[in-house]
């Protein structure tokens, strides 16, 4: 079956004003289909992105191209290769058992408390709601506080992990991907010295994680402390700004000073509007799902946002409903490479939006129709 649809594609409803129509139609009438025009098989429906992610036939990257070429053989591409999230097998599973391991032990009231301190520093600063820092820098800051850095190390890892990430999408530039190159060097630098079993924090939680799992290599241990900050980096903005964006359309909780009202908001954005809205998978072997089969050497686009839309699965899925019971929420993926960090991320997200409102902020200084950052995954509005 292919889309007939020649107004959008799934990679282009990411930064429409509203996707949730176009991700409707593809739902119901193309939850599992070829397009055309992206030369790429979609997953739109709940069915279809449950079947898809939790597959051994699709890998995360081409099986030819582990780590993107322009990057091979840097500082980024050694990053890159060792993440958990871009890997597959065995010895990702395991190395995925740590990296999960540590993060459930993160100190999410701590980090809390962290970001919402970063935020009155932004605030303070005057000139206006710095959006753009509280969405990418505070999130970022607190993750690299987190892992031991202090003293304007947090700020530095900070800017070097958004020229990092910039080596993530197929689009990136040899000038991106080089900027990577440097950022990751750098990374590494700041976050080896944290990597060890003594004290607190969340290195060391990496550390002791991968004693108890008699996991015995450093190098990708500092690769996914990398990590740790490349993930928060734009789902945590996407989530901050939809959140802001929510509240300037209406969405009010019972109780703004309430912060179990305010989370109970976020982890409905999470789902209403999706932080990430798509991932990718490729063939490595034939895969079949309702009555469709993909060949080796084909892609898999999984839109989650869509799934997460699905009345199969979620009933009433236009609207927003803080305190929703029991959703289907596939913005953090599924299976093997579901997201261990969305209690972290939630966390952050509450706490830069409870120290808004706690500071006077008016929702309707926010657009209710912003712009969105020209990125093919990432839905993050520009405020």
């Amino acid at each position: 079956m292919t889309s007939t649809n020649t107004t959008t594609t799934p990679i282009e409803a990411v930064r429409l004003p509203d996707p949730y129509p176009f991700y409707a139609t593809l739902v119901a009438e193309r939850p599992f289909a070829y397009d055309e025009a992206l030369g790429a098989w979609v997953a739109a429906d709940a069915a279809a992105v449950r079947a898809v992610l939790g597959s051994d036939a699709l890998r995360v990257r081409p099986p030819a191209e582990p780590v993107p070429a322009g990057i091979a053989g840097t500082a980024a591409g050694e990053v890159f290769g060792d993440l958990v999230r871009m890997t597959d097998g065995t010895t990702q599973g395991r190395l995925k058992t740590v990296v999960t391991d540590a993060l459930a032990r993160a100190d999410t009231a701590h980090a809390a408390e962290q970001a919402r301190e970063f935020t009155r520093q932004a605030l303070a600063a005057g000139g206006g709601v710095p959006h753009e820092e509280l969405m990418f820098a505070v999130p970022a800051r607190v993750v690299a506080s987190l892992s031991g850095l202090t003293d304007g190390a947090d700020r530095e890892a900070a800017r070097a992990i958004g020229d990092f990430v910039q080596c993530i999408p197929a689009t990136a530039t040899p000038a991106q991907q080089a900027a990577a190159a440097t950022a990751a060097a750098r990374l590494r630098e700041l976050l080896a010295p944290g990597l060890t079993a003594e004290g607190g924090g969340l290195l060391a939680e990496l550390v002791r994680a991968a004693d108890r799992a008699s996991w015995p290599h450093h190098g990708p241990l500092l690769s996914n402390a990398v990590g740790f900050l490349s993930q928060t980096y734009d789902a945590t903005a996407g989530l901050i700004g939809n959140t802001l964006v929510a509240l300037a359309r209406g969405a009010a909780p019972a109780d703004p000073a309430d912060p179990a009202g305010i989370e109970a908001l976020v982890r409905e954005v999470v789902r209403y509007d999706a932080p990430i809205q798509n991932t990718r998978r490729f063939a490595a072997e034939p895969f079949a799902h309702a009555d469709s089969e993909v060949a080796p050497g084909q892609q898999v686009l999984v839109v989650l946002a869509a799934a997460n839309r699905d009345p199969a699965v979620n009933p009433d899925p236009h609207a927003l409903h803080p305190g929703r019971v029991n959703p289907a929420v596939f913005t953090f993926g599924a299976s093997a490479h579901r997201c261990p960090g969305e209690a972290l991320a939630v966390a952050l997200a509450t706490a830069v939006v409870i120290e808004l409102l706690a500071a006077g902020f008016s929702p309707s200084t926010v657009p209710q129709t912003p712009a969105y950052r020209p990125l093919a995954n990432a839905r993050i509005p520009l405020i």
